[in-house]
Protein backbone atom coordinates (compact mmCIF):
# COMPACT_ATOMS: atom_id res chain seq x y z
CA UNK A 1 0.00 0.00 0.00
CA UNK A 2 1.40 3.38 -0.81
CA UNK A 3 2.21 5.66 2.35
CA UNK A 4 0.10 8.08 3.67
CA UNK A 5 1.17 11.21 2.30
CA UNK A 6 1.37 13.97 5.16
CA UNK A 7 -0.47 16.86 3.71
CA UNK A 8 0.67 19.24 5.73
CA UNK A 9 4.21 18.71 4.75
CA UNK A 10 3.03 18.97 1.22
CA UNK A 11 1.00 22.43 1.87
CA UNK A 12 4.25 23.78 3.32
CA UNK A 13 7.33 22.62 1.10
CA UNK A 14 4.84 24.68 -1.29
CA UNK A 15 4.78 27.72 0.60
CA UNK A 16 1.63 27.51 1.75
CA UNK A 17 -0.22 28.19 5.02
CA UNK A 18 -1.40 25.54 7.62
CA UNK A 19 -4.10 26.05 9.69
CA UNK A 20 -3.60 24.08 13.00
CA UNK A 21 -7.37 22.63 15.01
CA UNK A 22 -5.95 22.31 18.74
CA UNK A 23 -7.38 18.98 20.30
CA UNK A 24 -7.60 19.47 24.33
CA UNK A 25 -10.81 17.98 25.62
CA UNK A 26 -12.16 16.56 22.80
CA UNK A 27 -11.67 12.44 22.04
CA UNK A 28 -13.91 11.40 19.44
CA UNK A 29 -12.96 10.14 16.09
CA UNK A 30 -14.80 12.75 14.47
CA UNK A 31 -12.99 15.20 15.80
CA UNK A 32 -10.80 15.63 12.31
CA UNK A 33 -13.78 15.33 10.16
CA UNK A 34 -14.87 18.34 11.76
CA UNK A 35 -11.60 20.09 11.61
CA UNK A 36 -11.67 19.17 7.87
CA UNK A 37 -15.22 20.68 7.21
CA UNK A 38 -14.38 23.62 8.85
CA UNK A 39 -11.31 24.20 6.72
CA UNK A 40 -8.12 22.61 8.67
CA UNK A 41 -5.46 21.37 7.88
CA UNK A 42 -3.46 19.39 10.85
CA UNK A 43 -4.62 18.52 14.30
CA UNK A 44 -2.39 19.61 17.25
CA UNK A 45 -2.82 16.55 19.79
CA UNK A 46 -1.80 18.19 23.39
CA UNK A 47 -0.69 15.60 25.32
CA UNK A 48 1.75 18.24 27.29
CA UNK A 49 -1.19 19.95 28.58
CA UNK A 50 -4.17 17.77 27.86
CA UNK A 51 -5.34 14.97 29.66
CA UNK A 52 -5.22 12.39 26.96
CA UNK A 53 -3.88 9.11 26.95
CA UNK A 54 -1.77 7.14 24.76
CA UNK A 55 -4.70 5.17 23.95
CA UNK A 56 -6.95 8.34 22.81
CA UNK A 57 -4.25 9.77 21.39
CA UNK A 58 -3.73 7.13 19.25
CA UNK A 59 -7.34 6.53 17.91
CA UNK A 60 -7.52 10.26 17.23
CA UNK A 61 -4.37 10.01 14.97
CA UNK A 62 -5.45 6.87 12.81
CA UNK A 63 -9.02 9.02 12.70
CA UNK A 64 -7.02 11.43 11.11
CA UNK A 65 -4.80 9.22 8.63
CA UNK A 66 -7.55 9.22 5.98
CA UNK A 67 -9.53 12.42 6.38
CA UNK A 68 -5.90 14.29 5.26
CA UNK A 69 -6.18 16.43 7.99
CA UNK A 70 -2.60 15.29 9.59
CA UNK A 71 -2.36 14.40 13.31
CA UNK A 72 0.02 16.00 15.10
CA UNK A 73 1.21 14.93 18.30
CA UNK A 74 3.29 17.98 21.06
CA UNK A 75 4.22 16.01 23.85
CA UNK A 76 6.56 17.00 27.16
CA UNK A 77 10.16 18.76 26.36
CA UNK A 78 11.67 15.69 27.65
CA UNK A 79 9.61 12.77 26.55
CA UNK A 80 11.02 11.98 23.09
CA UNK A 81 10.23 8.03 24.03
CA UNK A 82 6.21 9.36 23.64
CA UNK A 83 7.19 11.00 20.66
CA UNK A 84 8.64 7.83 18.92
CA UNK A 85 5.47 6.30 20.30
CA UNK A 86 3.11 8.70 18.83
CA UNK A 87 4.59 8.18 15.79
CA UNK A 88 4.50 4.11 15.62
CA UNK A 89 0.60 4.81 16.79
CA UNK A 90 -0.19 6.90 13.61
CA UNK A 91 1.06 9.94 14.29
CA UNK A 92 2.60 12.25 11.23
CA UNK A 93 4.18 15.11 13.36
CA UNK A 94 5.98 15.57 16.73
CA UNK A 95 6.04 19.08 18.39
CA UNK A 96 8.43 19.45 21.13
CA UNK A 97 8.31 22.08 23.53
CA UNK A 98 10.78 24.63 25.11
CA UNK A 99 13.72 23.42 22.95
CA UNK A 100 16.50 26.04 23.83
CA UNK A 101 19.84 24.95 22.68
CA UNK A 102 21.11 23.37 19.41
CA UNK A 103 21.83 20.23 21.62
CA UNK A 104 18.67 20.29 22.42
CA UNK A 105 17.26 19.80 18.62
CA UNK A 106 19.87 17.72 17.68
CA UNK A 107 18.43 14.95 20.00
CA UNK A 108 15.05 15.86 19.03
CA UNK A 109 15.85 15.74 15.03
CA UNK A 110 17.76 12.32 15.36
CA UNK A 111 14.80 10.68 17.96
CA UNK A 112 12.77 10.89 14.86
CA UNK A 113 14.24 9.81 12.30
CA UNK A 114 15.06 5.89 10.59
CA UNK A 115 19.06 5.59 10.47
CA UNK A 116 21.37 6.95 8.39
CA UNK A 117 19.33 10.62 9.82
CA UNK A 118 18.73 9.42 13.53
CA UNK A 119 18.26 6.34 15.70
CA UNK A 120 14.52 6.16 15.98
CA UNK A 121 13.47 2.47 16.36
CA UNK A 122 11.73 0.07 14.24
CA UNK A 123 8.50 -0.76 15.11
CA UNK A 124 6.56 -3.25 12.98
CA UNK A 125 4.27 -2.55 10.60
CA UNK A 126 3.37 1.25 10.48
CA UNK A 127 -0.24 2.65 10.34
CA UNK A 128 1.11 5.19 7.26
CA UNK A 129 1.33 1.94 5.22
CA UNK A 130 -1.80 0.70 6.41
CA UNK A 131 0.00 -2.10 8.20
CA UNK A 132 1.30 -3.20 4.32
CA UNK A 133 4.61 -1.55 3.51
CA UNK A 134 7.42 -2.08 1.39
CA UNK A 135 10.50 -3.33 2.27
CA UNK A 136 12.13 -1.65 5.62
CA UNK A 137 14.77 -0.07 4.16
CA UNK A 138 12.53 2.16 1.53
CA UNK A 139 9.72 2.14 4.30
CA UNK A 140 12.10 4.15 6.80
CA UNK A 141 13.46 6.19 3.95
CA UNK A 142 9.67 7.44 3.30
CA UNK A 143 8.98 8.32 6.38
CA UNK A 144 11.41 9.78 7.55
CA UNK A 145 10.63 12.61 4.81
CA UNK A 146 7.13 12.30 5.18
CA UNK A 147 7.64 13.30 9.02
CA UNK A 148 7.18 16.71 10.07
CA UNK A 149 9.56 17.87 13.49
CA UNK A 150 8.94 21.21 14.98
CA UNK A 151 11.04 22.53 17.67
CA UNK A 152 9.52 24.99 20.09
CA UNK A 153 10.95 28.47 20.55
CA UNK A 154 9.42 29.31 23.67
CA UNK A 155 12.26 31.33 25.68
CA UNK A 156 14.78 33.98 25.73
CA UNK A 157 17.29 31.13 25.68
CA UNK A 158 15.88 29.11 22.72
CA UNK A 159 15.14 32.80 20.95
CA UNK A 160 18.59 33.55 21.48
CA UNK A 161 20.12 30.45 20.36
CA UNK A 162 17.26 30.41 17.19
CA UNK A 163 19.86 30.62 14.59
CA UNK A 164 21.92 27.82 15.97
CA UNK A 165 18.84 25.41 16.57
CA UNK A 166 17.54 26.34 12.95
CA UNK A 167 20.63 25.18 11.61
CA UNK A 168 19.99 21.68 12.84
CA UNK A 169 19.65 18.82 9.58
CA UNK A 170 15.93 16.96 10.49
CA UNK A 171 14.06 20.09 12.09
CA UNK A 172 10.99 20.75 9.96
CA UNK A 173 9.51 23.97 11.92
CA UNK A 174 10.08 26.42 14.68
CA UNK A 175 7.25 26.92 16.23
CA UNK A 176 6.78 30.06 18.33
CA UNK A 177 5.23 29.33 22.09
CA UNK A 178 4.10 33.29 22.29
CA UNK A 179 2.37 32.78 25.54
CA UNK A 180 5.43 30.65 27.16
CA UNK A 181 7.58 33.55 25.53
CA UNK A 182 6.05 36.29 27.25
CA UNK A 183 6.06 34.89 30.13
CA UNK A 184 9.74 34.11 30.49
CA UNK A 185 10.51 37.90 29.45
CA UNK A 186 8.54 39.42 32.17
CA UNK A 187 5.88 40.68 29.79
CA UNK A 188 3.20 37.63 30.48
CA UNK A 189 0.45 37.64 28.27
CA UNK A 190 1.65 40.87 25.99
CA UNK A 191 1.44 39.28 22.49
CA UNK A 192 1.92 42.61 20.84
CA UNK A 193 4.84 43.85 22.61
CA UNK A 194 7.33 45.13 21.03
CA UNK A 195 9.61 42.83 22.39
CA UNK A 196 7.49 39.95 20.69
CA UNK A 197 7.17 41.88 17.22
CA UNK A 198 11.17 41.90 17.29
CA UNK A 199 11.44 38.14 18.56
CA UNK A 200 8.90 37.07 15.34
CA UNK A 201 10.55 38.85 12.99
CA UNK A 202 13.98 37.88 13.79
CA UNK A 203 12.88 34.37 13.74
CA UNK A 204 11.45 34.74 10.25
CA UNK A 205 14.46 35.68 8.81
CA UNK A 206 16.30 32.74 10.57
CA UNK A 207 13.90 30.59 9.16
CA UNK A 208 14.43 32.01 5.60
CA UNK A 209 18.02 31.57 5.66
CA UNK A 210 17.83 28.11 7.12
CA UNK A 211 15.07 26.69 4.74
CA UNK A 212 12.79 26.38 8.02
CA UNK A 213 9.17 26.86 8.55
CA UNK A 214 8.24 29.54 10.89
CA UNK A 215 4.88 28.52 12.97
CA UNK A 216 2.71 30.72 14.95
CA UNK A 217 1.07 29.08 18.62
CA UNK A 218 -0.81 31.78 21.15
CA UNK A 219 -1.80 34.36 19.19
CA UNK A 220 -5.52 34.07 18.61
CA UNK A 221 -6.38 37.68 18.07
CA UNK A 222 -7.47 39.73 14.81
CA UNK A 223 -4.35 42.03 14.73
CA UNK A 224 -1.19 40.49 15.83
CA UNK A 225 -2.11 36.99 14.18
CA UNK A 226 -2.45 38.49 10.41
CA UNK A 227 0.71 41.22 11.47
CA UNK A 228 3.66 38.03 12.58
CA UNK A 229 1.71 36.06 9.42
CA UNK A 230 2.35 38.81 6.89
CA UNK A 231 6.39 38.27 8.30
CA UNK A 232 6.00 34.54 7.41
CA UNK A 233 4.27 32.64 9.18
CA UNK A 234 2.73 29.18 7.35
CA UNK A 235 2.32 27.03 10.68
CA UNK A 236 -0.32 28.00 12.04
CA UNK A 237 -2.10 27.00 15.50
CA UNK A 238 -5.33 29.09 14.84
CA UNK A 239 -6.89 27.77 18.41
CA UNK A 240 -8.02 25.13 20.40
CA UNK A 241 -11.15 23.18 21.33
CA UNK A 242 -12.11 24.79 24.37
CA UNK A 243 -11.31 27.95 22.57
CA UNK A 244 -14.18 27.53 19.14
CA UNK A 245 -16.90 25.80 21.16
CA UNK A 246 -16.60 28.95 23.96
CA UNK A 247 -16.94 31.50 21.70
CA UNK A 248 -19.49 30.09 19.40
CA UNK A 249 -21.58 29.04 22.60
CA UNK A 250 -20.95 32.07 24.22
CA UNK A 251 -21.88 34.21 20.96
CA UNK A 252 -24.93 32.15 20.47
CA UNK A 253 -25.85 32.57 23.95
CA UNK A 254 -25.43 36.21 23.84
CA UNK A 255 -27.74 36.33 20.48
CA UNK A 256 -30.51 34.90 22.39
CA UNK A 257 -30.69 36.66 25.61
CA UNK A 258 -30.77 39.83 23.92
Amino acid sequence: MPIIQNETLRRLRAGNIALGFGVHHLRTAAVPMLARAAGYDWLFIDTEHGAFTVQEATQLCIAALPTGVTPIVRVCADALDEGTRALDNGAQGIVIPHVDTPGQARRVAAAFRYPPDGHRSWGGPPFAYGFSPPGAAEAQAEINRETLVVAMIETAEGLANADAIAAVSGIDVLLVGTSDLTADMGIAGQIGHPRVQAAYATLAEICRRHGKILGMGGVYDDTHAPAYMALGVKFVLAGSDHQFLMSAATARAELLRR
